[in-house]
This record gives C-alpha cells, sequence and structure tokens, in this order.
C-alpha cells in the first residue's frame, strides 16, 4: 500500500442531502479511504476530484478541516428537524488518521449537543473510543453503530480489504459496543459472489455477530460500478484468477445477474432468522430529544 498524503481542506456545508437511499441526509469528515477495500464504491468520487480509483483513492485523503464548526451551525438552524445522519457512506470515519485529528469524535459531541440521531458505517475498532459520547448521544436522540464485516477468513480479508483492522477485532468492538448499550449491528456489504457467499462464510459471520451482541443484519451483494469495476477485476486477476472470467460474465454491468441477488437475499434472510435476526431491525431512529435543544457549553473539540 501506498503511504498516504493528506490535504487539509474546508467544506461549506456538513450535511448533505441524500436521494434515492435509505437515508435522507449524510455527513463524510474524509474522501478518500486508507483501508483500500478492493470492491468500494466510493472510490468512484475521486474521478470527480481529477484522481484515480486506485492508488490515488488509498493514499491522497481530503480533510475536512472546519466540519465540527460548520456542522454545529447547521444543527443549531431553527429549520433543522433533528433527522437521522449517516456518517460514513463515502468514506470511513474511523480511518487511522481519525485518531490524531479527531473530527469524526467532534461530530458525535455536536449531535450529541444537539439531539440528532445518527447511524455510523465504520469498519474500524477506533469507534469504541468514543463510546461515552456515543452513549450520551444514545441518551438524547438515539444511535446506531453499523460495523462493515464481509468475513472471517483472514485470507480473504488481507486481499479485499488490506488497510482494516482484522475482522476478529471488529467483533470484539461490536461486543464492547453491545456491553455499553449501543444499538448496533453488522453490514455484510458487498458479498462477493465465489468469496464470501457460501453457506458457511455466512453462517460463520451471522453466528459471531449475534454471539457479539448484534441486533441486526444487513447485507448488500456486490456492485460495480464502472471505474471500480476496473479496480476489483484487478484485484479478481492476481489473487482469484480462475474466478475472472466468470466475473467478466456475470458483471458485464453494475449488478449481478437478478437471480442471483435473489437466490443470495434468500439465503441470508433464511440464516438471519436462524439466529433470531429480524427483518426491520435496520428502522430509522426515533428523535427523542427536545424540540429545540439548548446551546450546550461543552467546549468545541480543534479539528
Amino acid at each position: 500500500m501506498a503511504r498516504a498524503t493528506y490535504t487539509m481542506t474546508e467544506c461549506k456545508s456538513a450535511i448533505n442531502r441524500v436521494n434515492g437511499m435509505g437515508f435522507a441526509w449524510s455527513l463524510n469528515p474524509y474522501r478518500g479511504c486508507t483501508h483500500a477495500c478492493a470492491y468500494c464504491y466510493a472510490r468512484a468520487t475521486h474521478v470527480h476530484l481529477g484522481m484515480n480509483v486506485g492508488k490515488d483513492f488509498e493514499s491522497k485523503i481530503q480533510v475536512k478541516t472546519n466540519m465540527v464548526e460548520v456542522l454545529r451551525r447547521e444543527l443549531a438552524r431553527p429549520g433543522w428537524k433533528h433527522e437521522e445522519i449517516a456518517l460514513g457512506t463515502a468514506t470511513d470515519p474511523y480511518q487511522p488518521i481519525e485518531g490524531k485529528l479527531r473530527i469524526t469524535q467532534g461530530i458525535i459531541t455536536a449531535l450529541a449537543d444537539y439531539s440528532t440521531p445518527v447511524n455510523i458505517v465504520t469498519k474500524s475498532p477506533l469507534v469504541i473510543r468514543d463510546i461515552e459520547e456515543l452513549c450520551r448521544l444514545e441518551e438524547r436522540a438515539g444511535v446506531r453503530v453499523s460495523m462493515t464485516i464481509t468475513t472471517l477468513d483472514e485470507d480473504v480479508w488481507r486481499v479485499m480489504e488490506p488497510g482494516t483492522a482484522p475482522p476478529k477485532q471488529r467483533i470484539r468492538a461490536l461486543k464492547m459496543l453491545a456491553d455499553a448499550g449501543i444499538h448496533c449491528g453488522v453490514y455484510i456489504a458487498p458479498v462477493m459472489p465465489r468469496i464470501t457467499d457460501s453457506e458457511q462464510s455466512l453462517r460463520i459471520l451471522i453466528q459471531a455477530a449475534k454471539e457479539a451482541g448484534a441486533s441486526y443484519i444487513w447485507a448488500g451483494p456486490l456492485r460495480l460500478a464502472p471505474d471500480v469495476r476496473e479496480h476489483y477485476m484487478e484485484t479478481i486477476a492476481q489473487s482469484f484468477p480462475q474466478l475472472l472470467d466468470r466475473y467478466e460474465l456475470n458483471f458485464a454491468r453494475a449488478d449481478a445477474p437478478m437471480i442471483y441477488r435473489n437466490h443470495l437475499k434468500e439465503k441470508i434472510n433464511r440464516i438471519r432468522a436462524e439466529f433470531g435476526f429480524d427483518s426491520d431491525e435496520a428502522r430509522p431512529l426515533p428523535y427523542r430529544g427536545p424540540e429545540k435543544p439548548a446551546q450546550m457549553l461543552l467546549p468545541l473539540l480543534s479539528a
């Protein structure tokens, strides 16, 4: 993996309106991600910056240094309705640089201060650093931490997610969150055909999530947008060459064939049900805070 370089930038807005997804608002304190997941759909966002989806996405990271300040202004507006925000939709908010910069930590504090619920999506055990603030946010508005784990197979993990923490560390972090009373679960996404989609692979992972205290499981099949497709196929050619022809045939378009997606959905739903997971566990978080949150006196964390 290439050594990362960081560009400090400022954002004009923090909360982004999202259309056509399962959430209406998102926050992303970073652009690019050193987790370097081969399948990451967010790689395509680097093309809009004039960079490539490969090494540039993994090593040229943009940091929104004023994110917390801008976010607080937006949350303080009279028209803000305290709707749920998704944190970590285009880049992991707990990638390694967060350990030093603490921007995501400042975001969590701001959301708690202004009673705004959040769904955090991450692959990083670093999230447990913020358990105290997450508990405060849970009490004031509601919080969900969705830990993305695609497999417990460490050989596959090393190839597909080389910059992330080992999956067993993520399971341990999930247990710590659950033990602290944080609503948390596992995103098995993407499920990669012929690599992580076997009955055994899914069953082992879902059982581990259940034992760690996960309250929901969500899974999504691999999707390869054009720019991401080329990068992913390079990984397949290098590490799973026996699957290359099959992948090229079945991913002529972004999505796998419908018959495969339906079969995968049925299999996952069946295994989920065996372990007692309901189908509606990832429901939106209700707003539980005051109608007009009072101005907090806690100090603003420096970005």
